[in-house]
């Protein structure tokens, strides 16, 4: 009877047991197959004549994403046996024997079964501990037998460790990712045995690299193989852009005809067909279409080639602003008086992002018509050349001809009377060139002697100019330059003239009046030829050169960082009475951030910083000199809102040479309102007396001085309009100046 219950319970075993073994031999296909083990590809086959062909893709998957399913199609085990149980006697692992690290990986397989001796399994169970032995990732391939036993069924776990990890190859070749990065993540690992599991979290780890460089639709496929003497293979698909399109979207959301040319937008974007898309370089090429100031909105979609899936289709939606403008107003200026301005503006003329403006100025002391053209970028110029040029007509009472105190020069005539005879005589000349006033009258009776009429002088400007900038960035045009170069021409024609019109190149200051009959206080006003004559008019050709290095933080409220400019201007003999000097000129500024008031919330919290509390010590010097002959109202100007703010412009010097200093703290008190503190200092290097005429000493300017002040900024979108109160060297005339920007 006993002999039959052992016989039962064989049978029992050896059907019962059937739909395990068979499940787990399916499971070896498909662990082996990453391995590509023909010979047990074509032993499943010849056994279970299964087509492997048909389950090719799914199966290699499966594989890839390191995880085992059972297909409805592979698994071939029927209700029954699936919940049929057997005892476990005893379970044995195999297939290590020959591998360098074989203890390891028997107990690795061990321990990650849940089945031990003397437990009773079904199908399911061994199911969940052939996954689980997979998992650990050491093996590509897991078989189990059975064979009955006095006791029970005995287990033999068959292992294919993988095989020792040497090599990790990348395709394609030109891949961003560095050969050093991929050898650092991946040495640690190499000559001991390969895990799946710790090759796919190396494999994160090189993802992550791409992600954090900006490469978000880089995709690494694999493993594609691994062969047997442990190289594996990896694939990276990086992203590469097919296209990028543009649609012009108006406020209905419909797509529209834009106004803006198609490559004025695409020059601005460094993600160009064929280039590995970058989320950050989208992200600042988006940045710079806004600044160009054209477009509301910019709204970016991405989807696959039809073509080619693993390539992307960038599309651009943009909203187009109105880049027309018609501005007005009036004001008061000490150099204008008071004044009314008209100014018409297209930021995009023509579709090609030109700023063009037409301004007109119309003051108590000056009228101006300018015309300016601006072309930030111009087309096809690969280091972002910009070109601007002008044209003016102006009409003003120059300030080099003016003082604080009410002093200024009045024109005359070009004749006096020579003292003590009744001989006429040019201004230019000493020797009388008529016998008398009535000769001279009735030989040129348009003209009055040494007339005095009251007008102040006045200049008549007529001319234009053009200049090239050119950031220097090695011909990349998105690389930030701190240098920039620029180059170009100036020309004008300058009329001395009084308030109606005439031509008086000669002047005189109202505090010596014609009727002291001193002709050695009587000057040329423009340029006087070495023949001694005083034409009315001058022709002024110049050419320009300049070159600034720009490192501050933030151009319109610098907090540190430092700008450096120099320039100069060569006016050359070209046209008639035309003067040959060369202008120098050199600032440097640099900015030191600071908390010495904190006023505001953001200023005294202990994580502010330079962008919620903008609170700074600010120098500057500024430089220059002039050598040749030129004429007056082409020296320098000292005083102003832009110079030693406690003289008004120009009250100070008008020198050939000149060095200033300035000193300035600047503070938060209250949101938008902004303080500071500063000192002014400058001089004339004792070059008033340089300049033709002498117009800074007949007009008693001091030449040198100092001012301390404070002022009040209110930012605005076009920078902190600023009203400062400065003492003249602590004498206690206050002078006030309201302005546009920091004085630097």
């Amino acid at each position: 009877m006993k002999n039959h219950q052992i016989k039962g319970q064989r049978i029992l075993t050896t059907f019962g047991f059937f739909s395990l073994i068979l499940a787990s031999n399916i499971s070896e296909i498909k662990a082996r197959y990453v391995l590509n083990n023909k010979e047990f590809k074509n032993e499943f086959l010849r056994e279970y004549k299964f087509d492997y062909s048909q389950n090719l893709k799914e199966i290699k998957h499966n594989t890839i994403s390191n995880k085992l399913t059972f297909s409805e199609n592979i698994l071939i085990a029927n209700n029954e046996s699936e919940k049929s149980s057997v005892l476990i006697s005893e379970i044995v692992i195999e297939g290590w024997e020959n591998h360098p690290e074989g203890r390891k990986l028997e107990l690795a397989a061990y321990d990650s079964m849940s089945i031990k001796p003397g437990n009773v399994v079904d199908n399911k169970i061994l199911k969940k501990d052939l996954d689980s032995i997979y998992s650990t990732g050491w093996f590509s391939g897991v078989k189990i037998k059975a064979e009955e036993g006095p006791l029970g069924v005995k287990l033999i776990v068959k292992i294919v460790p993988n095989p020792i990890f040497k090599e990790v190859i990348i395709s394609p070749n030109n891949k961003l990712v560095p050969e050093l990065f991929i050898k650092k993540t991946f040495n640690k690992y190499y000559g001991s045995t390969l895990n799946l599991n710790e090759l796919q979290q190396r494999i994160k780890i090189i993802k992550k690299w791409y992600e954090e460089k900006g490469y978000s639709l880089a995709r690494i496929s694999g493993p594609e193989r691994i062969s047997e003497n442990g190289i594996v293979q990896l694939k990276i698909d990086e992203g590469i852009v097919s296209k990028v399109k543009i649609r012009f979207i108006g406020t209905d959301e419909e797509v529209r005809k834009g106004k803006t040319k198609e490559w004025v937008i695409k020059r601005e974007l460094k993600t160009n067909p064929g280039v590995i898309f970058n989320r950050k370089t989208l992200e600042s090429d988006i940045k710079r279409l806004y600044s160009t100031s054209l477009f509301n909105d910019v709204k970016v979609s991405l989807s696959p080639d039809d073509i080619t899936p693993e390539k992307v289709i960038i599309t651009l939606d943009i909203s187009e602003q109105r880049t027309g403008s018609l501005t007005g107003g009036i004001g008061y200026s000490n150099a204008a008086g008071v004044f009314a301005q008209m100014g018409l503006q297209e930021t995009n003329a023509f579709g090609r992002a030109w700023s063009t403006s037409l301004n007109l100025n119309f003051g108590e002391y000056s009228t101006t018509y300018n015309f300016t053209l601006f072309d930030p970028w111009i087309k096809g110029d690969k280091h972002k050349t910009a070109f601007r040029t002008n044209v003016f007509l102006s009409r003003d009472y120059p300030q080099e001809f003016r003082s604080e105190n009410n002093g200024r020069f009045y024109g005359v005539d070009a004749f006096h009377k020579a003292s003590g005879t009744s001989l006429a005589t040019e201004i230019s000349k000493s020797d009388p060139v008529y016998s008398s006033v009535g000769a001279a009258k009735i030989a040129d009776n348009s003209k009055s002697w040494f007339d005095y009429e009251g007008n102040s002088v006045v200049l008549e400007n007529i001319g234009g100019g053009f200049a090239f900038i050119r950031p220097l960035n090695g011909g990349d045009p998105f690389k930030k330059s701190a240098w920039r170069i620029s180059a170009g021409m100036n020309f004008k024609k300058v009329r001395v003239i009084d308030g109606n019109g005439n031509d008086r190149p000669y002047a005189i200051t109202n505090s010596s009046l014609p009727t002291t009959k001193n002709v050695n206080e009587i000057i040329c006003l423009g340029y006087s030829p070495k023949d001694g004559s005083c034409p009315a008019e001058n022709t002024l050709t110049s050419i320009i050169a300049s070159t600034s290095r720009n490192k501050l933080n933030n151009n319109a409220n610098p907090t540190s960082g430092s700008i450096f400019r120099i320039g100069s201007e060569q006016f050359l003999p070209v046209g008639e009475n035309s003067p040959t000097f060369n202008r120098m000129r050199a600032s440097y500024a640099w900015f030191i951030p600071t908390k010495l008031i904190n006023l505001t919330k953001d200023c005294r919290s202990e994580k502010s910083d330079s962008i919620n509390c903008p609170q700074t010590i600010g120098f500057q010097l500024k430089v220059g000199t002039i050598f040749g002959d030129l004429p007056p109202y082409e020296s320098f100007c000292m005083g102003g809102a832009s110079s030693v703010r406690g003289w008004g412009s120009c009250d100070l010097a008008v020198s050939k040479s000149f060095a200033e200093a300035s000193a300035e703290y600047r503070f938060p008190i209250w949101r938008m309102i902004s303080g500071s503190f500063f000192g002014d200092a400058g001089t004339d290097l004792s070059s008033q007396d340089e300049v033709p005429g002498k117009p800074g000493k007949l007009l008693r300017k001091a030449g040198s001085g100092y001012s301390l002040g404070g002022g009040i900024g209110v930012k605005t979108p076009v920078g902190p309009i600023r009203l400062d109160a400065a003492s003249q060297d602590l004498s206690g005339n206050m002078r006030y100046t309201l302005g546009v920007g920091w004085k630097f």
